[in-house]
């Protein structure tokens, strides 16, 4: 497996600190994100999935914790929206240019506005897809939001 990846190398360029961490990716998991944490040891508040979702029509990518569900109208609201639904799997492939299971919020084919559940931001360091099926990265929350120009909501 590559450790170096779009996700990665985004974080090299803007010189951010970051660990990389290897799983065992279960593609027959019905929630990639709880296996990761299963997987990895660690409580699930702390992995961070990423949806690519549309609002309006439009990409939005989401990140929020693995053991959360997001409320779409919650979304829209927050994305300045009115309607929001996820993404076909292959549109959202196509987008960011990642295969389901391995999509991270940095790095992305074509970059989406990008917004992160404000929860996150309650913990010293949270893990987010490195880029590929069984590749995490553990990373300072704030870290993150300042990379992805994110936009941090409640929307769970």
């Amino acid at each position: 497996m590559s450790k170096a990846t779009p996700a990665t190398r985004a974080l090299d360029r803007a010189g951010v600190a970051y660990a990389l961490h290897l799983y065992v990716y279960e593609p027959s998991a019905g929630r990639i994100g709880l296996a990761a944490a299963a997987s990895l040891g660690v409580d699930p508040a702390l992995v961070l999935k990423t949806l690519m979702t549309l609002v309006d029509g439009k990409p939005h990518c989401v990140v929020l914790p693995s053991d959360r569900e997001v409320s779409m109208k919650r979304l829209a609201q927050a994305a300045g929206g009115k309607t929001a639904q996820m993404m076909a799997p292959q549109e959202a492939e196509r987008t960011t240019g990642y295969k389901v299971g391995g999509v991270s919020p940095l790095g992305q084919r074509r970059r989406a506005p990008t917004m992160v559940e404000a929860c996150a931001l309650d913990h010293p360091k949270v893990f987010v897809n490195g880029g590929q099926r069984g590749l995490q990265l553990s990373i300072a929350p704030a870290d993150l939001v300042a990379v992805l120009d994110a936009q941090i909501a409640s929307f769970s």
